[in-house]
Formats: structure tokens, C-alpha cells, sequence
């Protein structure tokens, strides 16, 4: 049987756009860096040396003003009063729970993508469980993404520290990746094989490669993310260097969707 997603549902579209619209006048680039040669490839017969390739990230263009300013418009337009100041670019969409955050946020992705360019996405959740429901909805959405989005290639992948060659594919692919990781893969630096030298990818530590993307980071139910985002979690997710980082929460009252920075918004439950 083949599932069947409703792609027009007026509270969703609004969710997607206060994310969306928070980069209005961002133009299609992105950046480049050097991921050094793989382990086992062979040396190239002219120069005898080992071939690098190029790693691809996202690229923000805006400054604090003007992402202050398109924060303004989407805070106006869902009712709330437009932030004095940009602290940090860490922003939250509240929606009531059973409202389909996950479909909401995966699309978002989708649609930063198609109109600013945007490549490189890494999913944070605060439990094995959600990790693997967030793979499952991304497999039976699949199909569904493509026809919205004219067939675009994208890829998405569980972060795993045994298989460290996706995460060296998740830096050099120039096509949408989506990383999904629990906080817990983050967090205890002093024994994560994430802040570790790799001999699979030649060297260089797993982190490093995914900050060199400047990935938008999506916190799904932040305030369960071991102590929230202003606890141990607010640390962990610091170490990945996203631009930005969008946190999807349960709203308790069941307000309409809105982005407003985090310590602003309504009171929340998991």
C-alpha cells in the first residue's frame, strides 16, 4: 500500500514559510573547501600524488540586519512582536503536537533548497527511537519530495561512527544530504570517534568535515535534547558550526506556527 501526503495543508505551508522567509534576498551560491583523498586511492601516474576533492557547503550571504528584518516580517505576520535585537541565529517554530512537525521540517528542507540553494542539513533528536523514525518518514517521503521537486537528487543517512565514508560523502556531494544524528553522538568529546582522527577518511576528524559545510541545523524537540537549548544540548549542538539552527517544538496550546528566536516563545511540551 502506498502512503498518500497531503502537500497543501494551510498550517503547514505557514510553518515551512517562517523558515523560508527568513532568508529572503539570499542569492544561490554556496562554498568550497578541500576534503583530502580518500584512504586506498591510488596515486594519480603524473604527479604522484594522492587526489583530493572538492567539498561543497552551504553559503549565507545575508547579514544580521537583513535576517533581522525578514524575522520582523514573520513575526508580524503571526501575531508576535518583532525581536529588538539578533542574538544568535538560532531560531524556533512552534506547532501542536500531532500536526506533522517532522513532514514540516523535512520539507522545509526541500525548500530551501529550491530557493536559495541550500545543500547541506544535519537533524538532531534526542533519542535512538525519534533517530529512527525520522529515517523511516524520510523513506516512505521519498517518492513523495520527488515529484513535488521535479525528481531533485538527495541523499539521507544515520550517522554512524563505524561508517565514517557517508560523512566524507555528506562533504564532497553537491547534491541535497540530510544527516540524521542523536544529541548523544555529539555530546563526551573525550570518547566520540566524531572529534577523533579517522584513518577512513584519511586523517581528518569527522566533525571538522561537517562544519567545513556550514550545515542549517534542525533540533527536533529541542527541550529534550539533554537539558535543552540552553543546557548541555545548547553545547553539543554548538560543536557542529551550523549557520543556523532551527528548532521545531510541540506547542502546548496549540497556537498557529510562527519562528521566533529561542526564550520567546510559548510555553512547550514534548
Amino acid at each position: 500500500m502506498k502512503l498518500h501526503f497531503e502537500a497543501d495543508l494551510d498550517y503547514q505551508q505557514a510553518a515551512i514559510a517562517s523558515v523560508v522567509d527568513l532568508f529572503r534576498g539570499q542569492e544561490i551560491c554556496r562554498t568550497e573547501f578541500t576534503v583530502t583523498a580518500q584512504a586506498g586511492v591510488p596515486l594519480l601516474e603524473a604527479t604522484g600524488v594522492a587526489e583530493n576533492v572538492m567539498g561543497i557547503g552551504n553559503r549565507l550571504q545575508l547579514l544580521d540586519d537583513q535576517i533581522r528584518a525578514n524575522l520582523h516580517g514573520v513575526q508580524l505576520r503571526n501575531g508576535l512582536a518583532a525581536s529588538s535585537s539578533l542574538a544568535s541565529g538560532d531560531f524556533t517554530v512552534e506547532m501542536e503536537t500531532g500536526t506533522g512537525k517532522t513532514y514540516v521540517y523535512l520539507r522545509t528542507i526541500f525548500e530551501l533548497n529550491r530557493q536559495y540553494g541550500f545543500t547541506k542539513f544535519v537533524i538532531v533528536v534526542p533519542s535512538v527511537a525519534i533517530k529512527e523514525g525520522v529515517y523511516k518518514t524520510l523513506e516512505i517521503t521519498q517518492d513523495h519530495f520527488r515529484s513535488l521537486y521535479a525528481g531533485v537528487p538527495f541523499e539521507f543517512f544515520l550517522y554512524d561512527s563505524s561508517k565514517l565514508g557517508q560523512v566524507r560523502n555528506f562533504a564532497s556531494s553537491p547534491n541535497i544530504q540530510v544527516m540524521v544524528m542523536t544529541v548523544g553522538a555529539i555530546n563526551k568529546k573525550e570518547v566520540n570517534n566524531l572529534y577523533k582522527d579517522s584513518e577512513k577518511i584519511n586523517g581528518e576528524k569527522p566533525i571538522d568535515l561537517i562544519r567545513s559545510t556550514l550545515p542549517i541545523l534542525i533540533v527536533d524537540e529541542p527541550q529534550s535534547v539533554d537539558g535543552g537549548l540552553e543546557g548541555r544540548g545548547k553545547e553539543a549542538l554548538s560543536a557542529i558550526g551550523a549557520a543556523v539552527h532551527a528548532a521545531l517544538l510541540g506547542d502546548a496550546r496549540g497556537e498557529a506556527p510562527h519562528a521566533v528566536p529561542p526564550g520567546r516563545g510559548r510555553r512547550v511540551r514534548a
